[in-house]
């Protein structure tokens, strides 16, 4: 074997064991979460200000739990750097991970720009905006009056949803049926449902006996509304052919109003009660700060008169969960009972 064969062996040779150190390292690098490990930079930077940049002066000793803060935001960029790291010893990102990724990026930029502004230059004005690691002291120290309040708003919620979307439904229904009952309700509706149900307040607390029921009332008058109107929309344009099908059957009046005229309704019903539920969060939150003595509107005001923004903005918090919470629970509602629709309903 002449030379050059030689060398050209020993070439192709060395080029098939060395270790393929480019490639694996451009493999590496796309089997990393990227957007995890932007979230654990992210998070650490937020990190690094809480703990290693003083906080500003502002007339008091200092913002209570800042070192806690810190050391919390470590531990969730910690926890992300690993996750961003799991590709590489063969275990997948999951989809539900992979969604929240962007978002878990933007809340520790957010953090970190809050954290700034407030706690370590003092750019925005005390006591009206507050660092971050003041709501832990919220959470921690006022954990009690936050849930009691938010327990009293769930019942007067409950009790207000309830009572309007039943009598929304009933309603809807009947107009939707009986020519009379719409040529005569219907046109109250169209005058007095438009009216915000806050602008009643002072009539009602005249005709109703405490402001508990006055709450109740109003709640229930801006959900039942919506609902009202979008069931009678939705059985008016029921196709009639649905109903002489039903008919030459033998069907009875009952029958074709519960389960024909109702049942293809019922998407539109879901849609009076979403749009009533942001009407009787908002109902909700003016009754309490005018009448009763417990609740998340009531803490609010409590809140504000104290000058005490923290706990206000806490407050917010807990209330941004709760309703985002009960539009949640009405979807997974509405895709139980329209499971038989499934691809049909698209909000």
């Amino acid at each position: 074997m002449s030379a050059v064969n030689i060398s050209a062996t020993l070439e192709h040779s060395i080029e098939v064991k060395s270790p393929l150190s480019v490639p694996q390292t451009r493999r590496s690098i796309q089997a990393l979460w990227l957007v995890g490990l932007s979230a654990a930079v992210s998070w650490g930077v937020l990190s690094a200000v809480t703990l290693l940049w003083s906080n500003a002066e502002v007339g008091f000793s200092d913002w209570a739990y800042t070192t806690e803060f810190g050391c919390a935001a470590a531990v969730v960029a910690l926890v992300a750097l690993l996750q961003a790291m799991t590709p590489l010893i063969g275990i997948p990102v999951t989809k539900r991970v992979k969604a929240l990724g962007p978002w878990l990026v933007a809340l520790g930029a957010g953090l970190t720009v809050w954290e700034i502004v407030t706690a370590k230059l003092a750019s925005l004005p005390t006591p009206f905006f507050a660092p971050p690691q003041s709501l832990i002291e919220v959470f921690t120290t006022d954990a009690a009056k936050l849930l009691d309040s938010t327990g009293n708003s769930l019942v007067l919620l409950s009790a207000g949803i309830v009572c309007g979307a039943w009598t929304g439904f009933l309603v809807g229904v009947w107009i939707g049926w009986s020519r009379q009952a719409s040529y005569w309700i219907h046109p109250v509706l169209r005058v007095l449902g438009p009216i915000p149900t806050t602008a009643l307040l002072p009539v009602s607390f005249f005709f109703f006996p405490s402001s508990w029921s006055t709450a109740v009332f109003l709640i229930a008058l801006g959900t039942g509304f919506p609902v009202a109107v979008l069931t009678w929309s939705g059985i008016a344009s029921v196709n009639k052919n649905f109903y002489d099908v039903a008919r030459t059957m033998g069907a009875s009046q009952w029958f074709l109003i519960l389960r024909v005229a109702v049942p293809a309704a019922l998407p539109q019903v879901f849609v009076g009660l979403f749009m009533g539920l942001g009407a009787a969060f908002s109902t909700l939150v003016a009754a309490e700060m005018l009448g009763v003595k417990s609740g998340l509107g009531w803490y609010l005001t409590w809140a504000q008169g104290w000058a005490a923004y923290p706990n206000m903005y806490g407050a917010l918090i807990v209330m941004a969960l709760l309703f985002s919470g009960l539009i949640s629970l009405l979807f997974l509602v509405r895709d139980r009972v329209l499971r038989w629709q499934k691809g049909v309903v698209k909000w």
